[in-house]
């Protein structure tokens, strides 16, 4: 007996559910969710200024543009291959502290001669995206603009 005071009768006399609840179970459950979930840092404004160069042209900068390589494992090499310094190794870690702080000593190197710091990103073909992503945000927290990426079969000079 009691199953049947639960069910509503429809105008046409079949029997039919009250939903109403459930639709308020749902939003308060959507509201739980989005006031108790963390929100992960947003990607940081990245103001990138390609370079383009014409035959005629010549670079405009005296110093060398910083080489940073990311090999497959996420590795981050700092410098030309002989003289290469690993700088971060884990890959799951979204901060990049010792890139940073060689990014700041180069910035600051940088525009002491009067010049925008320049750098060249070698990535490998098999590397994440985020980790990517994560060496790009280190290169807009230092406010470093000029940035050229090149894939792992690429040379660079």
């Amino acid at each position: 007996m009691a199953r049947h005071k639960s069910l509503r009768h429809a105008e046409d006399g079949s029997p039919g559910l009250d939903i109403s609840s459930l639709i308020d179970v749902c939003f308060l459950l959507l509201i739980y969710f989005l006031v108790a979930t963390t929100i992960q840092k947003s990607e940081q404004d990245l103001p990138l200024k390609l370079p383009t160069l014409t035959e005629g042209d010549q670079p405009r900068t005296e110093l060398e543009p910083l080489l940073i390589k990311v090999d497959a494992r996420g590795v981050i090499l700092v410098g030309a291959e002989p003289h290469a310094q690993v700088m971060d190794q884990e890959e799951t870690s979204r901060e990049l502290p010792l890139l940073s702080g060689w990014l700041r000593m180069f910035a600051e190197a940088s525009r002491a001669h009067g010049k925008e710091p320049a750098v060249i990103i070698s990535l490998d073909r098999e590397v994440r995206q985020q980790r990517a992503m994560d060496v790009l945000n280190a290169l807009a927290g230092e406010k470093i603009g000029i940035v050229t990426l090149a894939s792992d079969g690429q040379t660079v000079d």
